[in-house]
This record gives C-alpha cells, structure tokens and sequence, in this order.
C-alpha cells in the first residue's frame, strides 16, 4: 500500500541542488530514475517526452560550448514568461536574493551575480545532464506533459539520495544543444535536468525556497 507519509517526506526533502560532488552516478542507477519517470501520466498517453542523458566527455564538450555562449542572446524554442507581476515578481525575487546570500553575494555585486549566472551553463559541475525535449506538433500541452516527467524524475532521483536542479537556462540555446545532441527541428526543447550526487556541505544546497499556503492557492466551489 502506498505511504502518504513517506511521499510527503519525499515532496519536502526535495530541493533544487546546485553543487555536486565529483562521482557518477551508476548507469543501472540512472535507468531507475528513468524507469520510475516513465510512467508519468500524459495527455491522451502520448508521452511527448524524449531524454537525451549527457555524461563524460560529451558533457564536458556541451558545458564548455554553453558556457562560451553565455552572453547571447536568449532563443528558447517554447516563449519564455511575458511578465511576472504581483506575487510572482515577488516570490521571483525573494528565489533570486536567497540564493545569492546563500554564496555570499551581495546586492549590487553585478560581478559575483554574474559568476554565479554563468554556473547554469555549467551544470552547477553536475556530472550529467537530461536534456528533456518534446514533439512540436503537440504545442503547450506536450510541454505540460514534459513538465510532468520532469518533475517525477527529479522526485525519484531524490528516492535515490541524488540531487537534481531544472535548468531553463539551458533551454535558452537550442542551436547548441542541437549541434551537440542532433535533436531535430521537429521538436521542441524543454529544459534539462542536472544531477548527481549532491553536496551536502555547500552551503547553496543549505537553502531552501518557502512554498505558499494551500489557502493561498485554493478556491473552494460547493
């Protein structure tokens, strides 16, 4: 019988990791997290997501092209938010500030802010990387679905003692992650997914995000 108990624990104990120690992750290990992703519910049971997983020396190809193309500008293929306002801008900033007084950067230090910008393209050092892409044809709710996968791959990586980080950033350049990669034009890339083992006494991974109130967020219609 399924355990809310130790779902719930699973739901809090994951958090986005952004620094990794210098270890693979097992290839049987890797095919669990994909296993157990796999059976992510989709729209009509199309499962529109494909993984590319990128590890060894073809991730230290891609890091080093993305990082070198840091500073172009963004071309993501699915449109990035027009506009966060209210309480998102707000959550939005108060995300972005806690992170950076977690490594020790100061407001107005455009210099450590940009240091610690550029560490997206790098993986934060992960030692793989998922990059998650979705058939174009099927629009926004082929990347709710890959949403879906996303966010049940990080969970069962979580289940393993990994640690994981979802990365828009680099869906920011998909010219070089096709090149890298060969995905097709015909789909659309979503976002990747770094992981590995995570390192527990950084102490950007001591930090945690806050999450609103089910009041907040909930309508009751009777």
């Amino acid at each position: 019988m399924l355990s809310f108990e130790a779902l719930d624990r699973l739901l809090h104990e994951r958090s986005s990791c952004r620094a990794f120690v210098d270890r693979e992750v097992p290839r049987a290990v890797i095919e669990q997290v994909l296993r157990a992703a796999q059976q992510t519910a989709s729209w009509c049971n199309a499962q529109p997501w494909q993984v590319h997983v990128v590890s060894g020396a073809a991730l230290e190809r891609l890091r080093t092209a993305l990082h070198a193309r840091r500073h172009e500008p963004s071309e993501p293929d699915l449109e990035w938010p027009r506009q966060y306002r209210g309480v998102y801008q707000e959550r939005r900033r108060a995300c972005g500030w806690g992170l950076y007084a977690a490594v020790g950067i100061e407001k107005g230090d455009r210099e450590a802010s940009e240091r610690q910008s550029a560490e997206n393209f790098r993986m934060f050092g992960a030692p793989h990387v998922a990059i998650v892409s979705s058939d174009a044809n099927l629009g926004p709710y082929g990347a709710i679905d890959c949403g879906a996968y996303v966010g049940n791959f990080m969970l069962a990586a979580r289940s393993l003692g990994l640690g994981s980080v979802a990365q828009a950033a680099l869906a920011a350049r998909p010219a070089v992650l096709r090149e890298h990669l060969d995905i097709g034009a015909d789909r659309s890339i979503v976002c990747g997914i770094s992981f590995g083992f995570p390192d527990e006494t950084h102490p950007v991974n001591q930090w945690r995000t806050t999450r609103a109130s089910v009041a907040d967020v909930v309508r009751w219609v009777e």
